[in-house]
């Protein structure tokens, strides 16, 4: 990486703390960069993936690769320069999408035998923050790859900070939980797998809940 690449990277990191003002949490999980994981999320702003891999230890970060939308992150020598030369991001087509470019052959050849992925199942962001079904891209990955480990996470106001339609963010406080590892279990179906993950980042929505009543409580 240039020199100016690297003092770019440590700006667009300090930026992006700096907007968020995230809170970063290891729930019954700590950085571990001895092997291939994928960091899957809730997703309702552009900056989610920034967050995320801001939010990772260094030695983790440089071995992981957001999964972005190739239309939005190619649109404008900006976006296209922070994708490919800042964050690495793994870019896919969601449209004319082939059986030889898939969205999860895509993934699997990109991440090889060294990068872990930030994903977002949900496909596209949420309007109002609420969760939505996850897609079978996750799944997909997982029986091509079930030796990955998965980590949920939960993003709290992120849709305050850059909702869906804005295209200037808003400094505010965040927070970023990081929930214990799960795996693709043998001969699970789709949907159940599907359902158990959502699940997973659901639960940590109801532990950032609780932190916030907590919050709430010591203040008063």
């Amino acid at each position: 990486m240039s020199f100016f690449n690297v003092i770019a990277k440590k700006l667009l990191i300090g930026l992006t703390r700096l907007l968020s003002g995230a809170t970063v949490l290891w729930y019954e999980s700590q950085p571990d960069d001895s092997c291939q994981r994928v960091y899957f999320a809730n997703h309702t702003s552009h900056l989610d993936a920034m967050v995320i891999w801001s939010a990772l230890p260094k030695k983790i970060r440089n071995k992981t690769r957001p999964v972005a939308a190739a239309d939005y992150w190619n649109a404008g020598l900006i976006r296209r320069y922070i994708s490919n030369q800042i964050l690495n991001a793994v870019l896919i087509e969601r449209e004319n999408v082939s059986l030889k470019n898939t969205p999860v052959t895509i993934m699997v050849s990109e991440m090889n035998d060294t990068y872990s992925l930030i994903l977002f199942p949900e496909g596209s962001r949420s309007l109002d923050g609420t969760l939505g079904d996850f897609k079978g891209g996750l799944y997909y990955l997982c029986k091509k790859r079930p030796d990955l480990e998965l980590i949920p996470i939960y993003l709290n106001n992120m849709n305050a900070i850059l909702p869906k339609g804005r295209s200037l963010p808003v400094p505010m406080l965040s927070r970023v939980i990081f929930g214990p590892p799960m795996w693709l279990e043998m001969d699970e179906r789709k949907d159940s797998f599907l359902r158990r993950a959502r699940d997973a980042v659901v639960r940590l929505r109801h532990l950032e809940e609780s932190y916030e009543e907590n919050d709430i409580k010591s203040e008063e």
